[in-house]
């Protein structure tokens, strides 16, 4: 090659160099850093149609926050043994069912994740249901830690109501001691908290069952017609239903769970009147929830 044509090409090379790292020096200075995004970034999507949190980006949060979603519920399951034909996280399934139809009769709260792990027995030696493969437990003092972290967690957020409700009965003596300190640290804020014990009143559940015609006659298992319905309404193999129906195991204390449609129109009208019943009980307790 020939000096000239060497050297004109030595600096279209370096102006091409030049020309093509700029652009990209100038986009990584404009990009934002991915754990710091800019807290007014607008939201360009509708917001997608639900009530949990961990559903929803957090522009979606941001913005249901803003147009007052200011009531956020703190749900507690468990993962324990069941019945021989429930899945362990009975409790957590039932409130995917409890919550959401509970959040939307308020009108203005979303739903924190479930928490899972709660009180199930001594884990050593094993316990109550840690007797059993598969449970989950841990101590009191850990399970009120976890709860009083999530709800501070809420508060730092902007929420202006935070409320416990347990699916479960070992639940409750933890949440109402979190929900009586935090009242007591909270206290002039503008952020409050209650345990709602009238989400768990089992026997007013059943009682509105048998008002539908549901008489059972209790086989001694850790089952029946509510907890398998509300199950159900989340996905059907959580009992087990087709391989029932095909071993003729299908019912419960002596109540036939098929058709499944009428079993899962049963467990839709039971949500509704849970819902109906617990938000009175949120509206009582604080002034203001709902819609």
């Amino acid at each position: 090659m020939k000096p000239a044509r060497a050297a004109l090409s030595t600096a279209l090379a370096a102006a091409l160099a030049v020309a093509l790292a700029a652009p990209e020096g100038a986009a990584a200075q404009a990009l934002p850093q991915p754990g710091s995004p800019d807290p007014e970034t607008p939201r360009v999507l509708p917001i997608h149609d639900s009530v949990w949190l961990e559903e929803l980006t957090w522009l979606e949060v941001r913005d249901l926050m803003s147009a007052g979603h200011r009531t956020v519920l703190i749900p507690t399951g468990g993962i324990e043994q069941n019945g021989p034909w429930l899945a362990l996280g009975k409790h957590s399934i039932i409130l995917r069912a409890t919550m959401d139809a509970l959040a939307r009769e308020l009108g203005d709260a979303l739903v924190a994740p479930v928490v899972d792990f709660v009180p199930e027995g001594d884990i050593e030696p094993p316990s109550g249901h840690m007797r059993y493969p598969g449970t989950v437990s841990v101590t009191q003092e850990t399970f009120r830690a976890l709860l009083t972290d999530i709800a501070r967690s809420m508060k730092a957020h902007g929420f202006e109501h935070v409320i416990l409700l347990g699916d479960s009965g070992g639940n409750q003596d933890g949440m109402a001691a979190v929900a009586t300190a935090l009242t007591e640290e909270w206290r002039g804020s503008g952020t409050d908290i209650a345990h709602i014990p009238e989400y768990y009143d089992n026997p007013r559940w059943n009682a509105w069952l048998a008002e539908q015609g549901i008489r059972e006659e209790m086989e001694g298992l850790h089952d029946d017609v509510r907890h398998s319905s509300l199950m159900m309404l989340v996905d059907t193999a959580y009992v087990r239903a087709g391989p029932r129906m095909q071993a003729g195991l299908f019912h419960i204390n002596g109540v036939e769970l098929a058709p499944v449609e009428r079993t899962l129109d049963l467990a839709r009208r039971l949500a509704a009147y849970q819902a109906g019943v617990t938000a009175a009980a949120i509206r009582s307790r604080l002034g203001g929830v709902g819609r």
